[in-house]
């Protein structure tokens, strides 16, 4: 197959190259999956919330749903995260606002990045955020504090869904890591 000691190196780094590829790029692939097909409860990102609110203003019922808020950190992140609010209850295809505090009670500054979910998991292709701090490092000085906003709405075609019809809640849930731990 190979017929000298260059080509065998050639194939051998361009495998190893073709992996750096893939390992660097799986995360922003993987994301970029989710948020087109919702999988796992991963919530859509809506650049044009206007159209779709406009699109079917006609179509929004009364239908209240609660939307609850989760926070969480993993083992090696020592942060403090929490809602500012446990939860709040918003009409199908009315905007919201809610904020998550973030706190470093450590005496270094400490890099983080958060990811979310969406329960119950078919929700999450109705969750629409329009402004999160989701796959954004967030770094924080010692004894540092801030407070960070998700602007989100559920879309009108939840309630198209009869999957969707005996939903009444949905809970919203981050969790924090350690960027220099992840690596």
């Amino acid at each position: 197959m190979f017929k000298d000691k260059k080509s065998i190196g050639i194939a051998i780094l361009s495998i190893v190259i073709g992996m750096a590829g893939l390992s660097y790029g799986s995360v922003p692939l993987y994301r970029l999956f989710c948020q087109v097909t919702g999988f796992g409860g991963t919530t859509q990102v809506s650049d044009s919330v206007s159209e779709v609110l406009t699109e079917h203003s006609n179509e929004i019922q009364n239908r209240l749903i609660t939307v609850r808020f989760n926070a969480d950190v993993s083992d090696s992140m020592p942060w403090k995260f929490y809602p500012m609010q446990q939860e709040i209850r918003v009409l199908v295809g009315e905007t919201a606002l809610a904020f998550y505090t973030a706190e470093n009670p450590t005496d270094e500054s400490i890099v983080g990045v958060s990811t979310y979910n969406v329960n119950p998991q078919q929700a999450g292709i109705y969750f629409n955020k329009i402004q999160c701090f989701c796959f954004e490092e967030q770094r924080l000085k010692p004894h540092e504090s801030i407070d960070m906003p998700v602007f989100f709405f559920i879309d009108p075609e939840f309630l198209e869904d009869p999957k969707m019809s005996e939903v009444d809640s949905i809970t919203l849930s981050y969790t924090f890591f350690d960027v220099e731990k992840i690596s």
